[in-house]
């Protein structure tokens, strides 16, 4: 029983939102079909069979997309309330039968079947030239237009799927190639960093090192010395971690030495402010304020390296001035404030190199963890830096992607807009050899309906003139007195649009008569017809009368 459930839903998943659509498609069918039963006086037996080959058809059409369309359009004429049921049983054959020439095959079968059924059954009823005309109409209406339109939309949603999955591997290669480019910028950094910062910084640890066992300094100058030793050791430590992280991407382990680098993060403040301490300059760490929390790794080093700035900036731009640094953890954000005075009355500041791109720098770290960093003068004339952390951080206008490296790549750039691809796809397929095709396909398509209407209404035309029409030697044949049956079995119908109304453009008609009027199959006169009319009575032909009417 399941593997016949799954057979019958066929290659794609019967999510509920199908099921309901398919329900409320069989439906609607079913319902208009029962419409069409019913003006056509079928029977209840009828119109039972016909909601059940419409679901059944309607199920079947997943699996068997090209058998039921054929079936559906042969069904048709033996049963109007299946007639509709072509226009969903088209569209999903459009979708789902692969291939041009078997779609082709299935939609001329479903043709031919209609067709050839359509003349079988209505033999009796109509002339075979009208059966064939409406039905191809009807076909082309119900049937290949839907079709058409189906495999069109199905095409154009593949080839965009094709082009969503394209951009996505192009994104990822993109990613890639800029990780190998990044890893090699990188490798080259921390080498020229290795080479130079490393060499000086080794020189100056040696030279301080020496430097500090001399005997002729004073106990002062050798605890200065011994600050220069340090901070240049540490320095040296924090290169190699940095040039570590350049080179392969992560932090590089700590060096087992007699002197530790400092935590860079908001632990190792402490340890800056108290090695600035030590140097001379008046630097106060004021009590953290608020419920110490726990920051994202690079929101923690931003912190420590907008302290270490603004305290590189103070010792250049303003020696001697008191610096106080304070921590404040609010609700959503950690602020980290350094502020200084004026630098004092007769304080010179040495030979300073300065890049002047500190505080940008600065900014652009705070920025990509999505924080901000304020720098001004303050009212007495001092400087304050203050930097706004999230506790979260995530980059600000960028999408973190993880490349084939390990690294955290950013995808530079808005998010693809689908709507605009799928405008651009509209535009630019017209040039293209399938839109031509189609293109031709809807035109010759629309060509074939234009023609079958024209051919109909010409059938149409021809049908109501043979009923409407006899010759002068059929007028002149019939004689009053004879029996209005006789005379009816010998002449067409008259029932046709183009002797309406003529019987009362002529004489007089006899009291109490009934007349009928055909037109001349001979007159040739373009602005007059000839009318022949006969009048009865009481079962027989009591006038006939010739007569001009204008066109």
């Amino acid at each position: 029983m399941r593997a016949g459930w799954n057979w019958l839903r066929g290659p794609e998943p019967w999510t509920r939102r199908m099921l309901a659509g398919d329900l409320a498609i069989a439906a609607m069918v079913t319902l208009l079909g029962l419409g069409i039963e019913e003006l056509e006086n079928g029977t209840t037996l009828r119109m039972v069979a016909s909601g059940v080959v419409v679901c059944a058809l309607l199920i079947l059409r997943r699996r068997l997309p090209a058998g039921a369309l054929v079936a559906g359009a042969a069904v048709a004429p033996f049963l109007p309330g299946t007639a509709l049921v072509t226009i969903p049983l088209s569209w999903s054959a459009g979708r789902r039968i692969v291939g041009v020439g078997r779609a082709l095959t299935a939609f001329a079968g479903a043709f031919l079947a209609s067709v050839g059924l359509s003349v079988v059954e209505q033999w009796s009823q109509m002339p075979p030239v009208l059966v064939v005309v409406f039905t191809t109409l009807m076909f082309l209406v119900t049937s290949a237009m839907p079709g058409l339109a189906s495999r069109y939309w199905s095409q154009r949603r593949t080839l965009l799927r094709a082009l969503q999955e394209r951009n996505g591997q192009l994104m990822r290669e993109r990613a890639m190639v800029a990780g190998q480019a990044r890893l090699r910028e990188r490798q080259r950094i921390a080498q020229d960093m290795h080479d130079s910062l490393g060499h000086q910084l080794a020189l100056i640890a040696v030279h301080t090192g020496a430097l500090e066992v001399d005997p002729e300094l004073t106990d002062r100058q050798r605890e200065a010395v011994g600050v220069l030793r340090q901070a240049s050791v540490s320095a040296m430590h924090e290169l190699r971690e940095v040039v570590g992280i350049l080179r392969d991407g992560v932090e590089a382990a700590a060096p087992v030495e007699d002197a530790q680098p400092a935590a860079r993060g908001v632990a190792g403040i402490t340890g800056i402010v108290e090695a600035a301490r030590a140097a001379g300059t008046d630097v106060r760490l004021l009590a953290a304020q608020g419920k110490p929390r726990q920051l994202a790794a690079a929101c923690d080093h931003a912190a420590y390296r907008i302290v270490q700035e603004a305290l590189t900036n103070a010792y250049k731009h303003a020696p001697g001035a008191a610096i106080t640094v304070e921590l404040r953890y609010e609700d959503d954000s950690l602020v980290v404030e350094i502020a200084n005075g004026p630098a004092p009355a007769g304080a010179a500041a040495g030979e300073v190199v300065s890049g002047g791109q500190g505080l940008t720098g600065l900014r652009e770290r705070a920025r990509l963890v999505g924080g901000m960093v304020h720098a001004g003068s303050t009212e007495d004339g001092g400087f304050r830096v203050a930097g706004v952390l999230p506790y979260g951080a995530e980059p600000a206008g960028a999408e973190s992607v993880v490349d084939d490296f390990g690294q955290q790549a950013r995808v530079l750039g808005p998010p693809m807009d689908w709507a605009a691809v799928d405008r651009e796809l509209a535009v630019r397929g017209r040039s293209r050899t399938g839109g031509i095709a189609l293109g031709c396909g809807i035109a010759v398509a629309a060509l074939v309906v234009f023609v079958i209407m024209i051919g109909a209404v010409v059938t149409l035309l021809m049908g109501s003139a043979t009923k409407a029409m006899i010759s002068q030697e059929e007028y002149e044949r019939i004689q009053v007195g004879e029996s209005e049956q006789a005379v009816r079995d010998r002449l067409p119908t008259g029932e046709s649009f183009l002797t309406e109304g003529l019987d009362r453009k002529g004489p007089q008609k006899p009291a109490g008569s009934t007349c009928m009027a055909w037109l001349s199959s001979e007159s040739d006169d373009l602005s007059d017809d000839t009318v022949f009319r006969f009048c009865f009575k009481d079962g027989k032909l009591v006038d006939k009368q010739s007569y001009e009417v204008k066109r």
